[in-house]
């Protein structure tokens, strides 16, 4: 008999239709398969929870699952272990896990804590949260008769900097939640009742997906299976339309899904009818003389740049706070006058210890004190050489005169000054890079984006990979970041030659 797991029903609490497919329709499974984001997500999130069972020494984990883990728990219980990570409980059709319970033998009850891998409490009424989350196991708990204490989230804190070692009770903070989810068990009691009966019948036409009101990022994993009619490319994909939910519910309400076929009646703000004007005559909208103004702008050496980071849950290594990135890597084109050769520098880290040294000193090397540094939204830029400021002050000026020295290619883009129907939307270096330079491709590469580019570089550093595997990542890693900042110059390269003289 398929059981209702935390999981599931927090896929029904976000869309009720993608838990019943989920459910009932193995056929789909392909739909429900995790993207490297999201197993990276899952990496990271048991990396924490095993970081923190460590404020519980005394625990004793239950490796087991399903009916097995469901004996054993009771076992324990009735033994009144100290401390149980994985305790594992059935009721009627739902099946919780819970990441720790421990006996408190002064009331002669469990409390419950649930790890998360954030760095903060998320509660937000109106979404899924940690609240509910811990709502959800509290319901089952109650209804099996155990006695429950406290309640507790443990969560990363971000104010922690580690030293040359981890101290896991600094690591870590424990938010008592009893009082949130105590207000919240009625309405998690309701939904709950909805989701066992919802779940197990078998019409699913008797469902409705409710991500057709929703932006595109927001839209569950079976959107395309429920919606076969919205076009890939549709009203859903309007900028910024996912914060007007009205606007975007009298689209879907009038069936209307195609964007050149928003009417006239509808305002948009100036982003979203730029969008809908080059789609719907598929010709674009370019401002050359502000392209101009932007690009005189500029000064030889022109210097393009881009970091590969990694955002280890756990910090890796001291100085660094949860989550905080690593920079491992840079690309840099130089273009030292505008009839010179294009040169390339770089820099990978590939020892197990921190590069920020590392890249400060061959930044030093290759970056001189004039000249424009151009990257790709340079909010993270700059933020990394912040950060690297902060870890390392000597070198704060260096850092700061580079910020100040950075222009953001991207923001032609962004201020809408070319828009064209191949970008759908979108100002990214992938959705730009194809259409003014359709030579050029990621798809060739064996790393195509950022977060695969990270995990490469964590598997090749901390896996256990051949020194053979990591000579084979290591020369990927470089190619991708190259790649990054030959398109930047490549797409100025292409604004240079249409702005007029």
């Amino acid at each position: 008999m398929q059981l209702i797991t935390k999981t599931t029903y927090l896929q029904f609490a976000s869309c009720p239709k993608n838990a019943w497919l989920h459910l009932n329709k193995p056929e789909l499974k392909e739909m429900f398969e995790l993207s490297d984001f999201d197993k990276s997500l899952v990496a990271k999130g048991n990396l924490v929870e095993s970081w923190a069972r460590k404020l519980f020494p005394e625990g004793i984990l239950i490796s087991e699952y399903g009916e097995s883990a469901h004996t054993i728990t009771n076992q324990y219980l009735s033994e009144k272990k100290k401390i149980i990570f994985q305790s594992t409980f059935i009721n009627d059709k739902f099946l919780v896990r819970n990441d720790v319970l421990e006996y408190n033998s002064d009331n002669d009850c469990w409390n419950l804590y649930e790890i998360k891998g954030t760095n903060t409490l998320d509660e937000n009424e109106d979404s899924v949260d940690h609240i509910e989350d811990a709502t959800f196991q509290v319901e089952v708990l109650n209804n099996i008769g155990i006695k429950l204490g406290q309640i507790y989230l443990v969560h990363l804190n971000k104010e922690y900097i580690r030293g040359d070692e981890i101290d896991v009770n600094a690591l870590f903070i424990k938010e008592d939640i009893s009082e949130q989810v105590k207000k919240r068990l009625e309405s998690t009691r309701i939904k709950m009742k909805m989701a066992s009966e919802a779940l197990f019948q078998e019409d699913e036409n008797a469902l409705e997906c409710q991500c057709i009101y929703l932006g595109r990022s927001n839209h569950c994993s079976t959107f395309g299976y429920s919606y076969p009619d919205v076009p890939k490319y549709s009203i859903h994909d309007l900028s910024r339309i996912g914060t007007s939910k009205k606007k975007l519910a009298e689209l879907v309400d009038s069936k209307i899904y195609e964007i050149a076929e928003i009417p006239d009646s509808i305002k948009l703000t100036d982003i979203q009818q730029n969008q809908k004007n080059v789609h719907k005559t598929q010709t674009p909208i370019i401002d050359l003389h502000s392209i101009k103004k932007e690009l005189e702008s500029l000064t030889y050496p022109l210097y393009f740049l881009d970091y590969e980071t990694y955002p280890p849950a756990i910090p890796l290594f001291k100085g660094f706070k949860p989550y905080q990135q690593i920079p491992f890597q840079f690309s840099l084109h130089v273009l030292r006058s505008p009839d010179a050769e294009l040169e390339h520098f770089e820099y990978l880290h590939t020892e197990n210890t921190d590069p920020s040294k590392h890249i400060i000193s061959k930044l030093k090397e290759f970056i001189g004190s004039t000249g424009s540094i151009i990257v790709w939204s340079k909010r993270f830029e700059k933020s990394i050489n912040a950060q690297l400021a902060e870890r390392h002050p000597e070198d704060a000026n260096f850092l700061g005169d580079i910020n100040e020295r950075i222009y953001d290619l991207m923001e032609i883009f962004q201020k809408q000054l070319y828009v064209h129907p191949g970008f759908k939307g979108k100002v990214s270096i992938k959705k730009v890079l194809p259409v003014l330079a359709p030579v050029l491709s990621y798809k060739d590469l064996e790393i195509q984006e950022g977060g695969a580019a990270m995990e490469a570089w964590y598997e090749m550093v901390f896996g256990n990979k051949s020194p053979e595997e990591q000579q084979v990542v290591a020369a990927n890693l470089l190619k991708y970041c190259c790649l990054d900042t030959y398109a930047m110059y490549v797409i100025w390269k292409e604004l240079i030659n249409i702005i007029p003289n």
